[in-house]
């Protein structure tokens, strides 16, 4: 029991399951550069505020800088016997620098000292996740710019609707994609609060300098209330919100590579990198980065609703309970970087086959609507207009004919204030050429929002 470092109220040791039930360390340990960063600071100012010796201050600060160093070079061995990887920093201070390292705990508690090593490790990892977002919409908007002119079927409930370009198909997912940068950017801001010096949960004593400490961390502020501080997991509870609406956006992307990689539509072909075979069909060639990013997606939700019902009855303040905070988080982080690199080495080895898609474009009458505005032009309102060409398509059906096969003479039978030439404005390139409105499919839309990007 002497060697806790909290040991001195306890008589009896620790059961070895109830050791190995309760330690932390073998996940925590990844908080490990954290804690010495924060250490660090803590330390300096102790040492600023003259609440340490100058000299024991600087001699911690030296000890953890070494620790640091080895710590990089891989050389660090973590014991699962001290709890968890505060514990473990500690010890490893004491065999460093002796005596003067049991001054670096005064004015802090383990409950703000956790909260401010995860605040640091999120704060590192939402810039890694926001330049892996922008990486992958570099891939999106080039392979927007270079299928720029290929048309293919645009669909609603999974069936032919109107005709689309590529190219501002891969724009819609940059701009999901980019409304999930903004959200991990917004969720920084409230993570960048510093709740070292919040101590237990009631603050402390000591003269401390909390503003020191978080210009030191690179934290914007520091927390108003010393209770909320060390009870709370909002901030996680956010960026797994914004993780999981992520990767939905990844999952659904992911869904279509896998329907249009299929036979039936042949619209993309997966570069053999990215796929793997089967054990005994030599003839597979399966799309796994896809399908597993659609099934990782599962996993940062339940992420996400883990750490929400963690959190739903827990009373004031902190409770061990919130131990378990870390590895959803932890999961999260890793799933969401390795989905997003994957993807977009998927998408940027992918050929697409645009005449595949260019011949099922015009299919299925997906220019009904281009009809039905060019009646609406002419005079009619649209609900006649509708009802119009809704008789044409039925006699298509009937006759087995797409519009292609029509004759201008046939359209006007059940169109009558069809103008003439009307065939030429039912092409797929005359569809996706007359939506220049705002948001539309036009090539000018498309061209000036790859350029924007850029």
């Amino acid at each position: 029991m002497s060697e806790k470092l909290w040991g001195g109220r306890f008589s009896k040791g620790m059961a070895d399951v109830v050791e190995k039930f309760t330690e932390s360390v073998s996940y925590d340990c990844r908080l490990f550069p954290q804690d010495i960063r924060g250490s660090i600071a803590h330390a300096k100012m102790l040492g600023k505020q003259g609440i340490i010796p100058a000299e024991d201050s600087a001699k911690i600060v030296k000890g953890l800088e070494a620790i640091y160093a080895r710590w990089e070079k891989g050389e660090v061995v973590f014991d699962t016997s001290a709890e968890d990887v505060h514990m473990n920093a500690e010890k490893m201070l004491f065999a460093e620098i002796g005596a003067a390292a049991g001054r670096l705990h005064t004015a802090r508690s383990r409950n703000d000292q956790v909260c401010t090593d995860v605040r640091l490790y999120m704060m590192d990892e939402i810039d890694a996740i926001a330049g892996l977002i922008d990486d992958f919409c570099k891939v999106i908007v080039d392979a927007a710019d270079r299928y720029k002119d290929a048309v293919l079927p645009g669909y609603t409930h999974m069936q032919h609707a109107q005709p689309v370009l590529l190219g501002h198909y891969f724009m819609a997912y940059c701009c999901m994609l980019e409304r999930d940068k903004a959200r991990f950017i917004d969720c920084r801001k409230r993570v960048a609060v510093l709740p070292l010096g919040s101590g237990a949960l009631a603050g402390t004593t000591f003269p401390i300098d909390r503003d020191f400490v978080a210009r030191e961390l690179g934290f914007d502020s520091v927390s108003e209330n010393s209770l909320d501080s060390v009870a709370d997991r909002d901030f996680i509870s956010e960026f797994l919100s914004a993780a999981s609406i992520l990767m939905i956006h990844l999952s659904r992307f992911a869904e279509e590579t896998v329907i249009w990689n299929t036979s039936e539509f042949g619209f993309v072909t997966l570069d053999d990198s990215v796929t793997t075979g089967s054990s005994i069909m030599p003839q597979k060639k399966n799309p796994d980065v896809a399908e597993l990013v659609r099934g990782k997606s599962a996993r940062v939700i339940a992420d996400l609703m883990s750490l929400l019902t963690l959190q739903k009855g827990l009373p004031m303040t902190y409770n061990r309970d919130l131990q378990e905070d870390k590895e959803p988080l932890f999961d999260a982080v890793d799933t969401v970087k390795l989905s997003l690199s994957a993807f977009a080495l998927m998408l940027d080895t992918a050929v697409y086959n645009v005449d595949i898609m260019y011949k099922k474009a015009g299919e299925s009458y997906s220019t009904a609507t281009d009809l039905a505005d060019a009646l609406v032009r002419a005079g009619l309102p649209f609900r006649s207009a509708h009802a119009q060409v809704g008789a044409l398509v039925a006699y298509c059906v009937d006759k087995g004919k797409e519009f292609d096969d029509l004759t201008e003479e046939e359209i006007k039978k059940y169109a009558p204030d069809a103008p003439d030439g009307v065939k030429e404005m039912l092409t797929v390139e005359a569809s996706v050429a007359a939506r220049k409105a705002k948001g539309g499919t036009a090539p000018v839309n498309v061209k000036n929002s790859v350029e924007k990007r850029k």
